[in-house]
């Protein structure tokens, strides 16, 4: 009774996530509108200070974990291939242990419109959008 797309929690796997999201929007709406269709929430990062395992989705969570859990070992997950198959149960994959999000037919508009922004013929909305985002860039060298 569910669509799931499960890509990694870096840019990459978001890339992804809007190519699919795109495809449902334009040719398996119905799918969409009548609540089918899901997103899989995988960490980005695990945090463990012995025995204690938590999982974070963002930066940001992984800054306020690592406050909470001073001298935790931090693990950045590069996709879901990387894990192990527990993790990924545990994560990803248990109806009660994993989160999804499901997308509405507003989400998958706004991946539309993206796509067709980014990715488009048109080249004029993509070089205002790299104009006006270029200070924002956060570049990982």
């Amino acid at each position: 009774g569910k669509v799931v797309i499960a890509t990694d929690a870096d840019v990459d796997g978001f890339h992804i996530r809007t190519l699919m999201l795109t495809f449902f929007f334009r040719y398996m709406r119905p799918l969409i509108e009548a609540g089918y269709v899901y997103i899989a929430q995988p960490p980005l990062f695990k945090v463990q200070k012995g025995s204690t395992v938590r999982y974070a989705y963002n930066d940001e969570e992984m800054a306020q974990l690592s406050k909470e859990m001073p001298g935790a070992r931090v693990n950045r997950y590069k996709g879901l291939g990387e894990m192990n198959p527990d993790q990924l149960e545990e994560t990803t994959m248990n109806p009660e242990t994993r989160s999804m999000l499901q997308v509405t037919l507003e989400d998958a508009v706004a991946a539309d419109q993206w796509f067709t922004t980014l990715m488009g013929d048109n080249v004029e909305p993509r070089r205002d959008f790299i104009v006006e985002n270029c200070f924002d860039a956060n570049i990982d060298v």
